[in-house]
């Protein structure tokens, strides 16, 4: 299975708009780009390893969802559409069920999975699969925000507009000081977030 999607492993400073590729031991995160000069992404995890998957809703983020997949030495974020999430969700749940089932039959005693690798025995403990829902108040979200620049950009250029038109101070001017309180209030809950 293959969903375009956006692929953060915390190894560079920004994510990878890449497709991610489940296969039948690993989930792949991949792209191939020949222009404007070639480069090709690849990164890797492989099935086996993965002790954790967790479906993250963040309550203002209205398109995306996020998609925590985490083993002993990383944890990559992989951020789709909704559908796209939960279809990535169910198809690496059911791949590492597959996987575990084909590698070593279970032991009905217990639910560790034992698998030799390289002549040594290793435990192998199935993942934890959680569904998360991340809430956080409005005012801080990234959304409010955004909104909040926005509506003070347009509350200014509306200003200057009747401003204009109307030649009446006393029309266009607090438009544009509501504007320039909405923008500086943005920037200063932007730089108090980072």
């Amino acid at each position: 299975m293959s969903l375009p999607a956006i692929w953060d492993s915390g190894r560079n400073q920004h994510s990878e708009t890449c497709d991610v590729i489940v296969t039948d031991q690993r989930v792949l995160g991949y792209y191939y780009r020949n222009f404007p000069r070639e480069r090709l992404f690849l990164d890797s995890i492989p099935l086996a390893g993965i002790t954790s998957v967790t479906f993250r809703e963040k309550e203002f983020s209205p398109v995306f969802r996020e998609l925590l997949i985490a083993n002993a030495e990383r944890r990559v974020y992989i951020r789709a559409p909704k559908q796209k999430a939960q279809q990535l969700y169910a198809t690496i749940r059911s791949a590492i069920e597959s996987y575990t089932s084909h590698t070593v039959p279970p032991s009905p005693s217990s639910h560790k999975i034992e698998a030799e690798d390289a002549g040594q025995s290793q435990t192998l403990v199935p993942p934890v699969y959680q569904r998360q829902t991340l809430r956080q108040q409005f005012e801080n979200s990234p959304l409010a925000i955004s909104i909040l620049f926005t509506g003070g950009l347009f509350l200014e250029v509306l200003g200057a507009i009747v401003l204009a038109t109307t030649r009446s101070a006393p029309t266009g001017l607090p438009l544009i000081f509501a504007g320039l309180v909405a923008v500086t209030v943005a920037f200063l809950l932007r730089r108090q977030k980072n």
